[in-house]
């Protein structure tokens, strides 16, 4: 199954338009819209809980559902438009609700956290207005996926300078999707 995270806030999003050129060649997958699942950001009470949970092998409760959906995945796909410099805080938001040790990573002997995750792609959409800096949004979610969840393969698919006069936004969106190669 691949599991779609969809960060885009705006209707006529140009990144969703490239990642649905994506899903269109990857085929069937499971859609999770992050404006509309309510997510919280962690706080001292849920922190509580969630060790809670966790020292006492809970990880069925409905907290840890966000966690089994994203380490049960036969592929990821994120799609988060870069603003201001990264991605939408809802990200941020989705990722402290996935991390769980125990579902989607564990600590080897040495202290070394081990990836749990089914996934062996992830993909990472995005779009800017101007010149993207991959080191705020796609190599955070890379080193994640890579070096905490196990997930071998992260590909980013990108389109920038989209809003600077004289840069064409119908020539470069046209040229990404085309270039789309799953």
């Amino acid at each position: 199954m691949t599991l779609y995270i969809d960060c885009c806030a705006r209707e006529n999003s140009r990144t969703r338009i490239l990642a649905k050129a994506l899903l269109e060649k990857l085929g069937e997958h499971e859609e999770l819209y992050l404006y509309k699942e309510g997510l919280k950001f962690l706080d001292a009470e849920r922190l509580a809980k969630r060790e809670r949970l966790i020292s006492s092998g809970e990880y069925g409760d409905p907290e840890f559902k966000y966690a089994r959906q994203w380490a049960a995945a036969d592929t990821i796909v994120i799609a988060a438009p870069f603003w201001d410099l990264s991605f939408p805080a809802v990200l941020k938001a989705y990722i402290e609700n996935i991390y769980i040790t125990g579902i989607v990573s564990r600590y080897d002997e040495d202290g070394r956290p081990q990836g749990l995750c089914k996934a062996e792609k992830l993909y990472f959409v995005t779009t800017a207005g101007g010149p993207l800096d991959n080191r705020y949004g796609y190599e955070y979610i890379r080193t994640l996926a890579r070096d905490y969840f196990g997930i071998k393969e992260v590909k980013l698919i990108k389109a920038e300078m989209l809003d600077v006069v004289g840069f064409d936004e119908k020539e470069i969106m046209d040229k990404t999707i085309n270039s789309i190669d799953p």
